[in-house]
């Protein structure tokens, strides 16, 4: 029997232990370790006196069959979203044959893809579309602006070796300062043209003003389907009827039915390795310091503490690692009687409430990132959603720097001034508010990250260990990309392929699973 340790107990990691342990195959013995106390990484669902927090939302949607299959075969998928009035908004099932989310848990609920821009106080599309509300919040003039300055773009095209160019590229100089340029930079804290064009290219991938007239005349036709939409225009995707942390703690419960070991609190610090293979690690635990042995190591941690933490890594290598950059994060939970934003939508909604799920806060007078609307994502999230609103304020940091080392009560006061300075909320309708605080939650592009293959090569160099996942690869995955680099570690395992290539190629290449 094969001895495999898996570091961390996120979607990738877990991805990988379900894997190996699915058919019952006794050829291996899986040990998952976590250092929190909790399941699902930044996939993780938080619950605080009733009502429970997504950090940072989490879609569950994917253009690759295997994923939709993965998650489909796990929970229910609950059919077409429909309302009735007698439950207040509840979903019902499409069919007597479909699962009732009001009657069982493990439901995915089909959610209507709702997010917009917050700028100057008025809603744009995002990502921004060219339709008449468009045009009428930015004004004629700036409209003339922006479509000379898009027509300019695709005749005099700039050098894609940073993010600004590669944005400028594909909207144009004018939207590109409206929407994208200090978004950017509350997300960072750089100026994009300080951040290389890969995040652009692994992100964005193939969105553009192309992208999205292509969408309308697709739309205005009637044959748009999430088969043939860019992945940042889907119109519907999935979502679990507690949150995304639901579904992961239902995986790490069938782990351990099929005779998986998931150890929490074992924060992995140093890595021991001989003649090109890992042997074993050394953990921090509640009980001490522990030595792990394995024969195949499966590893999701942060690419920059694997390397720094081996003990024999170059010290070039070694040099780039410690300079890889991360984005922290920091999310508030605010309960609250009502929101001051109106619905002027046709899309109902509980307590009449704008219908977003994300509302992407472009107002560089604020720190304030983005605004998470749980009532929208599952009303199942919210202990009264009749009568409250709960939302989730997301702020981009650096771990240590003021804002981080706030207090829990300073950074709440701060959160819920920013929310009155912007006229979403009144004073006196705070009910209840948490803190989470997330570190490495966004692998950055700048930086040392210009020499990460050399990173990357040295890690190759160790054929039983495996890099997964967002962390493991320092590349800002989404939540199927991070499972897809788990299933080829898997396959390469199972195969005895030493090559790394198709691990590390997921979520690369510019047309990567943007059609069938």
């Amino acid at each position: 029997m094969k001895n495999v340790i898996i570091i961390g107990g996120g979607p990738a990691g877990l991805t990988a232990a379900y894997e190996l342990l699915k058919d019952g195959d006794s050829e291996y013995k899986v040990t998952v370790l976590e250092e929190s106390e909790t399941l699902g990484g930044i996939s993780r669902t938080v619950r605080y006196h009733g009502n429970r927090m997504d950090i940072g939302g989490h879609r569950f949607f994917s253009k690759d069959d295997t994923i939709m299959k993965w998650w489909s075969d796990l929970m229910a998928v609950q059919g077409k979203p429909a309302y009735d009035d007698k439950v207040l908004g509840r979903e019902k099932p499409l069919s007597k044959n479909g699962p009732d989310p009001q009657k069982e848990d493990n439901v995915m609920l089909v959610r209507d893809r709702v997010s917009r821009i917050y700028y100057k106080k008025s809603f744009f599309d995002y990502p921004v579309s060219m339709n008449f509300n468009t045009i009428k919040n930015m004004g004629p003039g700036t409209t003339v602006r922006a479509g000379m300055s898009y027509l300019k773009s695709t005749v005099s095209r700039l050098p894609e070796d940073n993010l600004e160019n590669f944005y400028i590229n594909r909207f144009g100089r004018v939207l590109y300062s409206m929407f994208f340029e200090g978004y950017t930079e509350k997300l960072w804290g750089r100026h994009p043209r300080e951040i290389s064009a890969d995040w652009g290219s692994q992100r964005v991938k193939g969105l553009s003003i192309k992208a999205i007239i292509k969408d309308m005349v697709i739309r205005f036709f009637g044959v748009k389907n999430n088969a043939n939409a860019e992945t940042s225009l889907i119109e519907q995707f999935w979502y679990p009827k507690y949150g995304p942390g639901q579904l992961w703690e239902l995986v790490g419960s069938k782990v351990r039915e099929n005779g998986g070991e998931i150890l929490f609190q074992h924060t992995v610090k140093k890595i021991n390795t001989e003649n090109g293979r890992v042997t074993s690690v050394i953990c921090d635990t509640p009980d001490g310091e522990k030595e792990i042995k394995g024969d195949i190591f499966i590893s999701s941690m942060a690419v920059k503490d694997l390397v720094v933490g081996m003990d024999n890594a170059d010290s070039d290598v070694r040099q780039i690692a410690e300079g890889l950059p991360y984005r922290d994060f920091v999310t508030i939970g605010l309960l609250v009687k009502k929101l001051e934003l109106k619905n002027q939508t046709n899309k109902r909604t509980l307590a009449n409430i704008v219908p977003d799920c994300w509302i992407y806060v472009q107002d560089k007078g604020v720190k304030l990132g983005r605004i998470q609307i749980f009532n929208n994502w599952s009303p199942y999230m919210v202990k009264k959603p009749e009568d409250t609103v709960w939302i989730g304020l997301e702020y981009f940091c650096d771990e240590g720097d003021d804002f981080w080392n706030m207090t829990d009560e300073e950074c709440i006061k701060f959160a819920v001034k920013e929310l009155r300075k912007m006229g979403i909320i009144k004073k006196g309708v705070c009910l209840d508010a948490h803190r989470e605080k997330v570190k490495k939650a966004y692998p950055a592009y700048f930086d040392t990250y210009k020499d990460f293959d050399k990173v990357v090569d040295f890690l190759n160099k160790y054929d039983n260990l495996f890099c997964v996942g967002r962390n493991g690869q320092h590349r800002y995955n989404n939540m199927d990309h991070s499972m897809l680099t788990a299933m080829h570690a898997v396959s390469a395992i199972r195969t005895g392929n030493i090559s790394r290539k198709s691990i590390w190629d997921v979520n690369t290449e510019k047309e990567y699973h943007e059609s069938k």
